[in-house]
């Protein structure tokens, strides 16, 4: 793309919603892997290997089994299934849920499948309990209308809502169900307790903005909720967009050869996002609200699961809520997708708060995710394992880091006593504690081991040829890696055959004897996202990447909440250095709307932004209401029709402005990157 003329058509007409659409998108990446079409099948996948069956009986042995507790948990209370055999569709009839498709295999009481492991199967029944709960007079739960719970609570005037889901339509499912089986009460107020997608991006199937507005519904979160929602995974989005479509299962059909659940809930729906910002913050633990009539206690917990966090304590209902940061499972200190490390320090600081305020009170605790648990004892139970599965994993990593041991020797070093490791809710469903582990070394001393031998490596493809030379040739390396095959020796195996599949792309006897040690170990996985990792790599190995439509996530919702910042930051990752190279430009924006303006410099083959800039000369400025470029970037408005109409004007050299549109890439273009191939 080059400067063009007033006077004809510029070509940023079309580069600015296609080079900044990306930006609607990379917020959201649970959302995005579920709209993607399950583009493997089950016909080519292999049983379960005499090795898999000895592992799964032997690494589950210990576990006790004979402790149903959960079970009955899962199953109190309830009122009414989900009506349609689970299955809710959008306005046009499309389903964007289907939980039928789990329950058609996954039975209650049914014994595991040879190609499941045992424990990720025991959570996998245990997540098809889905429906209308009672928790205690007064406060319910949908659970299994889509990966995270919807709670209601009646108050004095209506109700009010806990975490609205991911989509809009599995909200307004999850609302219409209570109202077939509760008195209609508005909604009067909505709480996020943290800011990942799966707890706020069903809000418009709950409540009408207008509503919000005139201040009939008050929205509550934790400070810093709506910068961390939209920022999270917005700079590496698309990254983590296409990684989660591995970590959620979405290209491996349900099935005993394919995915079971995620482990945390049953999967992601693919439905509309939605977002309506916070009308109150809550800021200070030990902060008191009364919301429609009844007090709260609030615990913020920041930087634990989620940037921003919190989690409370009803005295009417002696019920602690503990957001995500204590469930049925081990949680992620790093999560597979993709995202900033989190902090195994301040994880369970937080737990221990929560038993010093509320420890002697509460008589039931809910999370956002799983069943509730009923009895002070059993609570404080829970709590704690949570707690020392954290602390546990953060203290004896560093450890045994501070002996020398690096990231890759301490999984088998740091394991879990007996203690907690035999505790369900300890259990690595969807973090794991190898993989969390290396995120705590990661989180303090980052990926480099300090051995100089691995300071500057080979890139896979180059490191893989010499290996396969040096092994003697491709030939050898199938050879070992049968070896490896037969006798159940995956890891290994994984390893050697992934040299020889990275040296030459090309070769598919190599790429089907790594897809057949990578469904193995799938099957062996106690963690969903490691068995939905493993298995769609395998898919992938065997039929090369599938293409369905990219996801187009331009959503107004979550544009809208961008600040200049991240907008402008976000040009900055999309800049084409090369392009760029020995090029400078000043650009001034103007956003009367907001009453704010910025400046865009670009020099040394780098964007910079200045906040609240004042006389600076620039190439080009651009006046635009903030309104009217999320239209654009949401494709409500073209471009050029802004442009014509007057809703975007310049002064100065409005070809400048193009040529910088020019080197800006719209990075989603190469969304279906190769991950388990080079």
């Amino acid at each position: 793309m080059t400067g063009t003329t007033p006077s004809s058509r510029p070509p940023l007409l079309d580069a600015l919603p296609r080079c900044l659409l990306r930006l609607a998108a990379a917020g959201f990446t649970l959302t995005l892997a579920a709209t993607m079409a399950q583009a493997q099948t089950a016909g080519d996948s292999k049983p379960a290997s005499p090795s898999t069956l000895e592992f799964n009986k032997n690494s589950t042995a210990s576990l006790p089994w004979s402790d149903k507790t959960d079970f009955a948990n899962a199953k109190r209370g309830l009122i009414a299934r989900l009506p349609d055999g689970g299955i809710i569709r959008d306005a046009n009839g499309r389903v964007v849920w289907d939980v039928s498709k789990f329950t058609g295999f996954i039975k209650d009481g049914a014994a595991p499948p040879d190609t499941v492991n045992p424990s990720l199967w025991r959570m996998s029944q245990l997540l098809m309990d889905a429906g209308l709960y009672e928790v205690v007079p007064g406060v319910y739960q949908v659970r299994g209308a889509d990966l995270s719970n919807l709670t209601i609570v009646e108050g004095e005037q209506g109700i009010t809502i806990y975490d609205p889901l991911i989509a809009a339509e599995t909200a307004r499912a999850a609302l219409d169900l209570y109202y077939q089986n509760r008195p209609r009460r508005p909604v009067v107020a909505v709480i996020y307790s943290h800011s990942h997608v799966d707890h706020a991006g069903g809000v418009r199937g709950i409540v009408d903005e207008a509503d919000v507005k005139s201040g009939k519904v008050k929205i509550f979160a934790p400070e810093g909720f709506l910068d961390d929602f939209v920022a999270e995974n917005l700079f590496a989005g698309t990254a983590m967009s296409r990684r989660a479509s591995y970590m959620y299962g979405n290209l491996v059909p349900p099935g005993p050869q394919g995915t079971v659940t995620t482990g945390l809930g049953i999967t992601t729906p693919s439905g509309t996002v939605t977002l309506i910002s916070p009308t109150d913050l809550i800021a200070k633990t030990g902060e008191k609200r009364v919301i429609d009539g009844i007090e709260y206690e609030f615990l913020m917990a920041p930087g634990s699961e989620a940037p921003s966090e919190m989690m409370w304590f009803l005295p009417k209902f002696k019920l602690i809520n503990t957001a995500e940061d204590a469930t049925h499972t081990m949680h992620n200190l790093y999560t597979l997708r993709g995202a900033k490390t989190r902090d195994a320090r301040l994880w369970p600081m937080y737990l221990n708060q929560a038993l010093q305020m509320w420890g002697d009170r509460y008589e039931v605790q809910i999370t956002m995710h799983h069943w509730p648990t009923w009895g002070n004892a059993e609570i404080t139970q829970l709590i704690k394992v949570q707690r020392d599965t954290y602390k546990f994993m953060h203290d004896q990593t560093l450890h045994y880091a501070n002996m020398g041991y690096t990231m890759n020797e301490l999984p088998e070093l740091v394991t879990l006593p007996q203690s907690l490791a035999n505790q369900w809710a300890g259990r690595g469903y969807y973090g794991i504690q190898s993989h969390n582990v290396r995120a705590v070394y990661n989180f303090y001393l980052g990926y480099f081991d300090g051995n100089p031998a691995t300071l500057n490596p080979l890139p896979p493809a180059q490191a893989g040829a010499r290996y396969v030379a040096a092994m003697g040739g491709p030939d050898a390396v199938m050879r070992l890696g049968r070896e490896a095959f037969e006798k159940g020796d995956y890891r290994w195996g994984a390893e050697l055959v992934n040299h020889l599949v990275f040296a030459q792309p090309d070769n598919q006897e190599a790429k089907n004897l790594q897809a057949d040690i990578l469904e193995q170990m799938g099957y062996q996985a106690e963690s969903g996202p490691w068995r939905n990792f493993y298995l769609t790599g395998a898919g992938e190995l065997r039929h090369g990447v599938k293409k369905p439509p990219t996801p187009n996530a331009a959503n107004v919702d979550i544009v809208a909440s961008m600040s200049p910042e991240l907008l402008f930051g976000y040009m900055g990752v999309q800049l084409d250095a090369k392009k760029a190279d020995g090029k400078t430009l000043i650009i001034n924006w103007i956003f009367p709307d907001i009453n704010e303006k910025h400046a865009l410099f670009l020099e040394n083959s780098v964007l910079n932004h200045w906040p609240d800039y004042t006389d600076l000369k620039a190439d080009v400025t651009v006046t635009v209401d903030r309104t009217t470029l999320t239209k654009v970037l949401t494709k409500q408005v073209s471009f050029e029709d802004a442009v014509k109409t007057g809703q975007v004007k310049f002064a100065g050299n409005q070809a400048r402005f193009a040529e910088f549109m020019s080197y800006l890439v719209n990075l989603n273009q190469y969304f279906w990157f190769n991950i388990a191939t080079p």
